[in-house]
């Protein structure tokens, strides 16, 4: 188990964290979010031992963590940090080495994971040749090959087309299913929101929710009433609680309070009722309030 407890960090004037804690346990894919500058990427490079912190402690299994615990950690941080002349499958096997990999090992670790990834037929290939989504699988591999024990992943979703992020998602899966406590930051919360088990928003340095995303849905307390019409008018639902936004040929309406059954009446004398029903609110609705 990962434990971040209270950290601190200040550069002069400027509060990078104010007391940043939260736990990721084993096998638990942890989403950490928040806005540019909230504090991310200075709380992994804590973690990772690339900064130190004012005070709080980063602990593994209950112990505070070691250089040499640090040394099983998987780390992508958000500067990628290839080299840029040196062959895809040859990098990978070089920094498998740098974690004690024997040269066999590295070797088949790395063809292994280049070939998960979908880089088996680039693997001869510099790195600086190639695109930079599959740059940035070339940096995961990186982060995998020594069979980490802890993964951190500083943004490692961004600039990724459909087919590349569905690869990651499932090798971080993997991971997690391992027993592997994996936290990762990423500004996609749908992705988050799919993928996580538990979330921790940070908001100016500040850790402003964390938890499993369904209890943080549960926790709101509140419950939105989704109401899809296709054809309806303009201003069908004007005197109604809510807010109405256009989606091609239909109108949707979200709507926290009223009356369910006066604005169904409403909804099937304006148009075609495609969609009616409750729904909690997303982790994207969530993050909007909490940093508000």
């Amino acid at each position: 188990m990962l434990e971040i407890d209270d950290l601190r960090k200040r550069y002069g004037d400027t509060v990078a964290l104010d007391g940043v804690g939260f736990t990721v346990r084993p096998g638990e894919l942890f989403g950490f979010v928040g806005a540019n500058g909230a504090g991310k990427t200075t709380t992994m490079r804590i973690i990772m031992g690339v900064l130190r912190a004012d005070s709080g402690e980063v602990r593994l299994s209950g112990r505070p963590v070691t250089y040499e615990d640090r040394r099983a950690f998987g780390y992508m941080p958000e500067e990628r940090g290839l080299y840029q002349k040196m062959r895809a499958a040859e990098q990978v096997e070089y920094f498998g080495r740098l974690h004690g990999l024997t040269p066999a090992a590295a070797r088949t670790a790395a063809s292994g994971l280049l070939e998960r990834l979908g880089l088996a037929d680039r693997r001869d290939e510099a790195v600086q040749a190639l695109s930079l989504g599959n740059q940035q699988r070339v940096q995961l591999a990186v982060a995998l090959v020594h069979d980490p024990a802890v993964l951190v992943l500083d943004e490692p979703f961004s600039g990724l087309d459909p087919l590349a992020v569905d690869a990651l998602a499932e090798a971080l899966k993997d991971r997690a299913a391992a027993g592997v406590p994996v936290i990762f930051s990423s500004h996609q919360l749908d992705l988050v929101e799919r993928l996580c088990d538990s979330v921790g928003i940070i908001s100016a340095g500040r850790v402003v929710a964390s938890g499993p995303v369904e209890e943080l849905r549960e926790r709101e307390g509140r419950r939105l009433l989704k109401v899809v019409v296709r054809g309806a008018p303009p201003g069908w639902a004007d005197g109604l609680p809510g807010r109405v936004t256009q989606d091609g040929e239909r109108q949707v309406l979200l709507s926290e309070g009223g009356d369910d059954q006066e604005i169904l009446h409403a909804a099937v004398r304006a148009g075609r009722v495609e969609h009616f029903g409750w729904q909690r609110p997303t982790l994207t609705e969530i993050f909007r309030e909490a940093v508000a």
